[in-house]
């Protein structure tokens, strides 16, 4: 007789809808109390103007002596520091804010799609945030010093406050996004969208994007440009070996390899 169907995995796992939302809410709720519970311990210390100086570092040392930030606005010296100290925080708590997602989201996967959501989690969280730190202690020092090289002698630097927090925040969102690229492969590839021998015939434009990406969202200097670029073609090449890996460790178990042979 013929061995009994396998069992799905998430059987007896359905909620109703109202639970899920209630769900949602509790962790939604919890994140909020993260991002504010980090919030707050930055605005205790370094506090929000600390924070600001850390963040203004980069072009303050290299703008000419004597020269200062400014302030076009009247609120401008409050509300900035403001900004800097809540975007501080998100990134600070950003790991519970993703864990909570996490959680929300597992009781719904199957144990082979779990092996590979909870390794992309961690492994995005890490990658932003080595590209928001590759942007400031590298490209921010080296572009400012560009820049300020070519400034004639007759111009008197003051950038405004506003503008240089847009600046940064324009920059951090292209580099942490820049450094996503080994997640994307990652992604694409496990769902099926397109195989991993597809992405090394297409290294040649992603290249050619990938330059065209930086020369968009960076300012029009080369500095900047190739700092951009040249980490998403090597980030490229990286997700393609990960990709390989994460194929292999995560394919979903054959069910008529794991049930009894049937007998007559």
């Amino acid at each position: 007789m013929s061995s009994p169907e396998p069992q799905d995995e998430l059987a007896g796992t359905e909620a109703p809808f109202v639970s899920h939302l209630i769900e949602l809410r509790d962790r939604l709720v919890k994140s909020v109390i993260a991002i504010g519970i980090a919030f707050g311990a930055l605005a205790i210390w370094p506090g929000p103007g600390g924070l600001y100086d850390l963040l203004a570092a980069p072009l303050v040392h290299s703008l000419p002596a004597g020269a200062t930030m400014i302030a076009t606005n009247v609120i401008s010296p409050f509300l900035v520091p403001l900004k800097i100290t809540l975007m501080a925080g998100f990134l600070l708590a950003l790991p519970i804010v993703l864990y909570q997602v996490w959680a929300f989201v597992a009781p719904g996967l199957y144990n082979h799609e779990k092996r590979l959501v909870l390794p992309l989690v961690i492994s995005s969280t890490l990658l932003f945030l080595i590209g928001v730190a590759f942007c400031y202690f590298f490209v921010f020092g080296q572009v400012f010093k560009f820049i300020q090289g070519f400034a004639p002698k007759s111009i008197t630097a003051a950038p405004d406050i506003e503008a240089y927090l847009g600046f940064v925040m324009t920059m951090f969102i292209a580099f942490g996004a820049a450094f996503e690229v080994p997640v994307v492969v990652v992604v694409l590839t496990r769902m099926g969208v397109v195989s991993v021998e597809k992405l090394r015939e297409f290294r040649g434009y992603f290249i050619v994007l990938a330059f065209i990406i930086a020369a968009i969202l960076t300012p029009p200097d080369v500095v900047s440009q190739l700092s951009l670029a040249i980490p998403m073609c090597l980030l490229f090449e990286v997700g393609l070996i990960a990709a390989k890996v994460f194929i292999k460790h995560t394919q979903a178990p054959d069910a008529d390899a794991s049930s009894p042979s049937s007998s007559t």
